[in-house]
């Protein structure tokens, strides 16, 4: 219980003319009295908190940068009317900065026996889990005097998932992958491809593909088709170790990973493979597999939500060897890491041989942008400096990719914003030539 700011300033203003004309105990005592018995009175009518009942209801999840309206259902159960200020705590990162005092705070009049709801509108900063604080309630009396006030613990957790700004180069991979599958042009041909269909021969077609045998029993020369392999698998393999924490721009490598990978996942899904996931520095941090088509992205996005840059170096080792023992059978593993000389050439390229042996290898990287923007800068002393510098940086990245290149693996380096459509056409361009 408090008195509020009004109690204070009618004590403050009927403190004035006691000071003025009288000042004496006596004065003092002839204002404070009443107020003092006003606020007690004011006290007494306010509703009590601790027998409110509040429970919650609302999203429990939402895309990074996209709203949740969690909603607060206030019961008054008591025979006083309830006149409050309520707050519903939350992390600040469940804001953007500046709108948690307005986003947060209410004011609501229950009736007695009543209820009432306010919803709390949420637009997190930060994937993971977002669990509710405290709920504090301020209630007043009828003449605004004193307050009762009280908090209560609500559970809830609302978990902010990853972005998926590569989405929108869905629809054009797609087409991609429907003219490679003959669904809207003519089916391709190539070794290692799986024999799709007959259709007669029309010029232009390469004589390697007539089917003397069908052409024999009919009358008109025949024609293999062919399309790409489906059902094979693939394994997501991401580094969560300090390498992922560097930030490019206003996000870590790891997020810019995590879209790339989505967007694999959503492409590799409607070409009828199989995808899972593995998120590893010195453990496994996340696990998917064995889901099906449909429900592969929302099972990947719901386990990358929580997953966070651990500031330690991966052990490429174990991560090669649990790699290998979440896919036994031949595959396409897709290791999304840094390029860095360092961790590549001790941690990587030693154990490399272990996974080209029985699978197709993709190493996919987040570049940084400034570094391209310092390699082209001139002008005075210091921008010459920062540019031989990027071009040494530049140099030691393109012949780590060349060394990997050498070992069979197609390499994939870009900045956030390429980095998932170059994924996507990287695993297009192998499913075409038939090596998954």
């Amino acid at each position: 219980m408090a008195p509020t700011g009004r109690a204070a300033l009618l004590a403050a203003l009927g403190s004035l003319p006691v000071g003025i004309w009288e000042p004496s105990w006596t004065g003092v005592l002839a204002v404070n009295a009443p107020l003092a018995l006003a606020c007690a009175c004011d006290f007494a009518l306010a509703a009590p908190v601790r027998r409110l009942g509040l429970t919650r209801s609302g999203d429990t999840s939402a895309r990074l940068g996209q709203t949740a309206d969690v909603t607060l259902t206030v019961t008054n159960p008591s025979n006083r009317p309830l006149r409050a200020r309520l707050r519903d705590a939350w992390p600040p990162s469940s804001w953007q900065p500046g709108t948690e005092v307005t986003a947060s705070r209410h004011r609501l009049t229950v009736p007695p026996g009543e209820r009432r709801r306010v919803t709390t509108r949420l637009r997190p900063t930060r994937r993971g889990d977002r669990q509710a604080d405290r709920v504090t309630i301020r209630s007043y009396g009828p003449l605004g005097l004193f307050t009762r006030q009280g908090s209560h613990r609500i559970p809830w957790t609302v978990r902010v998932l990853p972005p998926f700004t590569s989405r929108k180069h869905l629809p054009s991979k797609l087409a991609r992958l429907r003219e490679l599958d003959g669904r809207t042009s003519v089916l391709t041909r190539g070794e290692g491809t799986e024999f799709d269909s007959l259709r007669e021969y029309v010029p232009g077609d390469d004589t390697r593909s007539i089917d003397w045998r069908a052409t024999a029993r009919q009358s008109a020369v025949a024609v293999r088709t062919w399309r790409p392999e489906r059902d094979r698998h693939i394994l997501l393999v991401l580094d969560t170790g300090r390498t992922s924490a560097g930030r490019v721009g206003d996000a870590p490598r790891l997020d810019a990973s995590m879209d790339a990978a989505l967007l694999l996942a959503a492409l590799a899904s409607r070409a009828g493979d199989r995808v899972d996931l593995l998120a590893y520095d010195r453990r496994v941090r996340a696990l998917v597999q064995g889901r099906a088509a449909g429900d592969v992205l929302p099972s990947l996005v719901n386990a990358m939500a929580t997953l966070e840059p651990e500031l330690i170096e991966t052990d490429a080792r174990t991560l090669t060897a649990t790699a290998l023992r979440t896919a036994p059978r031949r595959s396409l593993i897709v290791l999304l890491t840094s390029l860095d000389a360092a961790p590549v050439e001790e941690g990587l390229l030693p154990v490399l041989p272990q996974l080209t042996q029985r699978h197709t290898v993709l190493v996919a990287s987040v570049a940084d942008p400034h570094i391209a923007r310092m390699a082209k800068a001139r002008g005075n002393t210091e921008a010459v400096y920062e540019a031989a510098s990027a071009a040494q940086a530049q140099a030691e990245r393109h012949r780590t990719a060349e060394q990997l290149r050498r070992h069979g693996v197609t390499v994939v380096d870009s900045i956030p914003e390429n980095l998932a459509p170059e994924l996507a056409d990287a695993y297009l361009a192998l499913k075409a030539a038939g090596r998954l």
